[in-house]
């Protein structure tokens, strides 16, 4: 297939990698030219120049505002694509703008990742998508290039809210270990026994295993940064406040996380909830 790839930061460039290693023929665009061309990819000038006669158009931005920045207007991909074309985002952005894209073609899938640099280098992402059949029936094919889980959750925006549901869960999980953590080294416990004695029951999770052992070592530089999760949460609290549901805890944790952007850890992971916590 012809595709083209718009947005080719730390997520963006080894998806756009996979998909030429499956064989795509891929051009990509990135804001700033040099992380493109670091791609060894051919590069476009613009997002409508790289998606003229394209087969399917994936974007990898960073909010509402970049993502209708690269679809909207004269130099955007909306302006340039054939109308069978399928448009797949997987920015994490509003529902309302995702809803916004799909009013304004009628094969656009909102499919956010989650898995994080490590799923997308791997090409073992899970995807949660919302959209029509016949955008999902173009849609999947690109996808498998670099996904372990591609799911259909329902219509236009129901990605987007399944990524908010993801990023809730989340943020609960990792104030619970961080707690969990703290407690065991009070109790001057050997962290690694009590590792191996409560991650195989009730108490595990992916969290536990891969980051346990890592914020005991107060390492935090495993790639989704603080500063993305607090642009999710506030997206999650945002809609929220549209559905009528409640989320204390969320709200909570986005205000621990909000402490540690002032301890100046806004770039390190989000397992550095825990540095807030004294030891």
């Amino acid at each position: 297939m012809k595709i083209a790839f718009i947005g080719t930061g730390v997520m963006g460039a080894p998806i756009a990698g996979h998909l030429a290693r499956a064989g795509h023929h891929v051009t990509v665009y990135n804001r700033t030219r040099a992380k493109a061309e670091a791609t060894g990819l051919p590069v476009a000038d613009t997002p409508a120049e790289a998606a003229r006669g394209a087969d399917a158009v994936v974007t990898c931005v960073g909010n509402d505002a970049d993502l209708a920045g690269v679809t909207f207007g004269d130099d955007g991909a909306f302006a340039a694509m054939r109308e069978d074309a399928v448009f797949i985002d997987h920015t994490t952005v509003s529902a309302d703008i995702a809803r916004r894209l799909a009013e304004s073609r009628a094969l656009v899938v909102d499919a956010p990742v989650s898995g994080g640099q490590a799923g997308a280098e791997k090409g073992q992402l899970s995807i949660m998508c919302g959209g029509s059949a016949d955008a999902m029936a173009k849609a999947q094919p690109v996808m498998e290039a670099y996904a372990a889980r591609i799911v259909h959750v329902g219509g236009a925006g129901a990605g987007q809210q399944t990524k908010m549901v993801n990023q809730i869960c989340i943020a609960g999980v990792l104030q619970g270990l961080s707690e969990a953590l703290r407690f065991a080294q009070a109790s001057k416990l050997d962290l690694d026994k009590v590792f191996e004695a409560i991650s195989g029951g009730a108490a595990q999770s992916w969290q536990m295993v891969n980051r346990w052992p890592t914020m005991a070592k107060d390492e935090f530089d495993f790639g989704f940064a603080i500063d993305w999760m607090r642009k999710d949460l506030g997206l999650a609290l945002d809609e929220a406040k549209r559905n009528g549901s409640v989320l204390p805890v969320a709200a909570l944790v986005d205000q621990f996380y909000a402490e540690v952007q002032k301890m100046e850890g806004g770039r390190q992971d989000t397992s550095a909830l825990v540095r807030r916590l004294p030891r």
